[in-house]
């Protein structure tokens, strides 16, 4: 397997070896963004909407409570609300200001090694393109340096290049297009809930006397 692997590499040149390596990289961080979703809970919205719950119908000490128990990004920014809140600040407006800017940090954290992965889905097939035209090149160098003796069997390596490169780019451009795209509708689902329930929050207490 490994020996194929490497005849491919050397058939796709250059650029075939630096779309695996892209690919490679891309895979890494895929990886760890399913581990930082994970490990911080994105998407588990049980425990704040809970906690919201409570809230509304008065039990601030418990709505407090389940918020800074429930680990998620949403949970972490609607206990900060709830606590800011309870406390003898009265100005709401610049609390919900306060709030709202931590919630921003929390989705720009969220974003890390996004970039990455997207960039990297974008580049694919521009470089995937690069290596078409190098195998094209090559291919009708040897053409020439043929002259009326045309063998086949000689424009293989370019014809090999050429089309090898563009599928390497399109497949790594397909598959982290779409693991970005999955990455993103998390994170827009959690930027939606976090409004919701903050908004939640504060629509409750401007309606107190």
């Amino acid at each position: 397997m490994s020996g194929d692997l490497w005849t491919l590499l050397k058939l796709g040149g250059p650029v075939a070896l630096i779309l695996v390596l892209m690919s490679c990289v891309a895979t890494v961080l895929s990886l760890v963004k399913v581990y930082q979703f994970f490990s911080r809970g994105v998407g588990r919205h049980k425990g704040a909407q809970a906690a919201l719950a409570k809230w509304n119908s008065g039990e601030r000490d418990d709505a407090l409570r389940l918020a800074q128990a429930a680990k998620s990004p949403v949970a972490s920014v609607l206990a900060t609300a709830m606590q800011k809140l309870s406390g003898n600040m009265r100005h709401s407006a610049s609390i919900k200001d306060e709030v709202l800017r931590l919630a921003l940090d929390e989705i720009r954290s969220l974003r890390s090694y996004l970039r990455g992965i997207e960039v990297i889905a974008q580049t694919a097939p521009l470089l995937g393109l690069l290596g078409t035209v190098i195998g094209m090149i090559e291919a009708f160098n040897t053409l020439e340096s043929s002259g009326s003796a045309v063998n086949p069997a000689q424009l293989a390596g370019g014809i090999w290049t050429a089309l090898l490169a563009t599928a390497l780019g399109l497949i790594v451009a397909i598959i982290f297009s779409l693991i970005g795209a999955w990455f993103e509708s998390r994170l827009e689902n959690e930027r939606a809930e976090m409004e919701s329930l903050l908004t939640g929050v504060f629509m409750q207490r401007a309606s107190q006397p």
